[in-house]
């Protein structure tokens, strides 16, 4: 029943992230659980937006462009499972997700190419924002005008805490990387970072967290324990198995979307809310071991998601924009898609970064489609057509429908 579904941890939205510390930003063995639940209990989760409250709802992108991406992700956690051991698998039913009461708005943002960018920097370099408003289950925006749909609504981050043995392996391999190409812009990873730096309730002991800080790894890539996979599907009725790497496995949940299209290439790219997650835990004694030791987490999506019958497709093949051939490149092949529809949308009177925000924010559906037909991958994302208010279709003689908006449309975008 829901009247006995437990909080196990709440926030204050009127307070900073970093005054709260249920909350953390990094990933270590060490960090303490704020939190306690035993397997088979239901439980509650509050959950500030990815940014600790660093977007406001306005119509300008000063805030995305000056985010501190230092400080993100902020989760909540981590919670200890009673029972669970190194080996085990660690089932998370999600079982509902809520908008926290007074806060029924999103934002969705392109990054600026030097605070890390998107998968299109290249081409929209600027930072940008689009505001949503959430009524029930759907989400308008007037910064993208034209356009309702209905949320998959969906945790970005769910995962359990490293060993030090895997952490170390995080770090070691990331840096190699990085060492690769140390000035690129964006950069090719994110690397321990003092700057910013939440460890949660390891706070009140400065001496341990000066130990750890240096070590402790960022939140923003998925890895082996899961973490930050913005796996659209991942929604209501969900079931997921994360591997467990230390006693307790220290569960953190977090970076919650209303809505996201698959990719998320606007890097903040689904609907960031505040919210609350409810879950349920269940343990499968050994289970990385019994089931073929996975090195990636599994789940099976849930039954709850929007119905939509009419698509309307792009593709891309590895093709470059410069004419170049590429061999099997299902990024490249990805990215064309995505330059294809924004560019086919744009003759409807929409800016290239409106429909940006748009393929990142919206229930789009991305596949690779063939991946052995030398020497062109072929990937597609297909709109769904009836989230759209005018006919998408091509006509003969051009499009007819023009968007004509009020909205400072010039606001989104953060000034030069």
């Amino acid at each position: 029943m829901q009247g006995t579904t437990r909080t196990v941890i709440s926030v204050d939205l009127t307070k900073s992230a970093r005054s709260q510390h249920v909350l953390h930003n990094r990933l270590h063995p060490d960090l303490l659980p704020v939190a306690s639940v035993h397997p088979g209990e239901v439980f509650r989760v509050e959950c500030v937006d990815f940014s600790g409250g660093q977007i406001a709802n306005n119509d300008s992108a000063e805030d995305v462009l000056n985010v501190d991406l230092n400080q993100a992700h902020y989760l909540s956690g981590p919670i200890q499972v009673e029972g669970a051991e190194p080996g085990d698998y660690l089932e998370v039913e999600i079982l509902e997700i809520q908008l926290l009461q007074g806060h029924e708005w999103g934002f969705t943002g392109i990054l600026d190419v030097k605070n890390g960018g998107g998968f299109l920097y290249d081409y929209f370099p600027r930072a940008a924002k689009a505001i949503w408003d959430i009524e029930g289950i759907y989400a308008s925006s007037r910064h993208i005008p034209g356009v309702r749909f209905a949320g998959l609504i969906h945790p970005g981050y769910l995962g359990t805490a490293p060993s030090q043995e895997l952490l170390n392996k995080w770090n070691h391999r990331e840096a190699e990387l990085f060492a690769t190409d140390p000035d690129r812009i964006p950069a090719l990873a994110f690397l321990p970072d003092e700057k910013g730096s939440f460890l949660g309730a390891l706070e009140n002991n400065p001496a341990v967290a000066r130990k750890i800080v240096g070590e402790a790894a960022r939140s923003l890539p998925p890895r082996e324990n899961g973490g930050n996979c913005d796996i659209k599907n991942l929604s209501r009725g969900s079931r997921v198995w994360l591997p467990v790497y230390v006693p307790g496995a220290k569960l953190s949940v977090g970076d919650l979307h209303f809505s996201q299209g698959d990719g998320e290439i606007a890097f903040c790219g689904g609907i960031e809310i505040a919210g609350a997650i409810t879950l349920k835990t269940k343990l499968v004694k050994g289970g990385m071991y019994l089931h073929g030791n996975l090195r990636n987490p599994i789940f099976m999506p849930g039954p709850v998601e929007p119905r939509f019958s009419r698509y309307i497709t792009f593709q891309g093949i590895s093709v470059d924009e410069q004419g170049i051939q590429h061999h099997l490149d299902a990024t490249l092949s990805y990215k064309q898609a995505a330059l294809n529809c924004i560019d086919y949308f744009k003759r409807f009177g929409y800016t290239g970064e409106q429909v940006y925000l748009l393929l990142s924010s919206c229930p789009c559906e991305g596949r690779i489609n063939a991946i052995v037909d030398v020497p062109n991958a072929c990937c597609s994302i297909s709109i769904p057509t009836e989230i759209i208010d005018f006919d998408v279709t091509p006509k003969e003689g051009g499009h007819l429908v023009k968007i004509t908006t009020n909205c400072p449309l010039q606001a989104v975008l953060a000034k030069l």
